[in-house]
């Protein structure tokens, strides 16, 4: 397996490659894959490969003018303990820009990168195990 067919990658046009560096490994648990700072920048988390491209990047300029403003799409990170997250990011001065949501699936907030990217925390619901059937 080559290293494209073994992370699903998603990009985010960013103003400060190496904040954006700085912010996902610091608070986030990413790792730097490779850096080409202050143009590009990919870090990884399991699978998914998030691409932080500055705006000198190809990936940056190949972007229509009239498509530059941030969108309701968001990376989506699956955590332990949403509360204990929350004070973790707060606690290092992190703002949020949702409070907590509770629903059928779980608890989510949402979260800013210094460029206005979205993450969504997300908490499972506990589910009890199907019975089995017979």
């Amino acid at each position: 397996m080559t290293t494209f067919e073994q992370y699903a990658s998603v990009r985010y046009l960013v103003d400060d490659v190496q904040t954006a560096v700085d912010f996902y490994t610091t608070h986030l648990g990413f790792t730097l894959n490779t850096s080409a700072a202050p143009a590009f920048a990919d870090v990884v988390r399991g699978p998914l490969r998030l691409l932080l491209s500055g705006p000198a990047s190809s990936g940056a300029r190949a972007t229509p003018n009239d498509a530059t403003s941030p969108g309701r799409n968001r990376i989506h990170l699956t955590v332990e303990d949403l509360a204990d997250e929350i004070d973790r990011l707060r606690g290092a001065g992190l703002v949020f820009r949702s409070e907590p949501v509770s629903g059928p699936g779980g608890r989510q907030i949402l979260l800013a990168d210094p460029a206005g990217n979205l993450i969504e925390l997300f908490q499972p619901a506990h589910r009890s195990p199907a019975t089995p059937t017979t």
